[in-house]
């Protein structure tokens, strides 16, 4: 059995390590405090809006991150074409998260995934719910619904070619409330490939949650260590405990 993953997610704006809520960069950190912690993972995203900033500087970051850090580091944010996919790996990346591009050309995953391995590809799937009450997926920073129901596009997804997915809530965003485990126990039940939960995380509980209710293979936090000095190898200590099979 595949161990289950603890996952820090850093949302980068314009190269400045931001916290979001529901999507929108809120608040703004340094981050040279990561270093600290014993993560499974450490997830990029660039979150930088058309005109808002450079893409260089968002690579110096991810230059940084991996000459430092000495855990995987998947790196994700306007990616849309292999060409990004060389650049970021060749800076450090060991996978590529996409989202907006995959939903615009699904034949994009399935075209990294030959160039590159499906072990690489990372789809990102931002979703909120409908005033149907559906999960629907939206695309270009959480900004256009895409008539996609999040299920149908994580079976899609995976027959692509992807990897892994990464399922984001918009609505539990910088909550601290918890993940919505109604959406990630879905998609973790409509694909065979690994699910990332993201969105929500406030306590450990939660990650126990995400892992028991939600079916994740990982679990993710963007937001919680911003506000405690409590380190993941003692969240990693209370899974551990609780019976979820933790990498060491």
């Amino acid at each position: 059995m595949v161990r289950k993953r603890l996952i820090a997610v850093l949302t980068m704006n314009n190269g400045v390590l931001f916290r979001t809520r529901n999507f929108i960069p809120d608040y703004r950190y340094t981050f040279n405090f990561v270093d600290a912690w014993s993560v499974d993972e450490v997830v990029l995203l660039d979150i930088t809006r058309l005109g808002e900033g450079t893409r260089q500087n968002f690579f110096e970051v991810v230059s940084l991150f991996a000459k430092n850090c000495f855990v995987p580091l998947t790196v994700g944010g306007g990616v849309r074409s292999t060409e990004d996919f060389n650049t970021l790996l060749g800076i450090g990346a060991d996978k590529v998260v996409v989202n907006t591009q995959a939903v615009l050309k699904p034949k994009f995953i399935t075209e990294a995934a030959k160039v590159f391995g499906s072990q690489c590809v990372v789809v990102s799937i931002d979703t909120k719910r409908n005033e149907r009450e559906e999960y629907e997926v939206l695309s270009h920073f959480a900004t256009r619904p895409t008539g996609l129901k999040a299920h149908d596009w994580a079976k899609m997804v995976q027959e692509y070619g992807a990897g892994e997915i990464l399922i984001q809530s918009i609505e539990m965003d910088g909550t601290l409330e918890g993940y919505d485990n109604r959406l990630n126990r879905m998609i973790s039940d409509a694909v065979d490939i690994p699910v990332l939960v993201c969105s929500g995380a406030g306590n450990w509980k939660n990650f126990l949650d995400g892992f028991k209710e939600g079916g994740a293979s990982g679990v993710c936090t963007t937001n919680i260590y911003h506000f405690t000095e409590s380190s993941i190898k003692s969240a990693k200590q209370y899974l551990i405990r609780a019976g979820i099979d933790m990498r060491n």
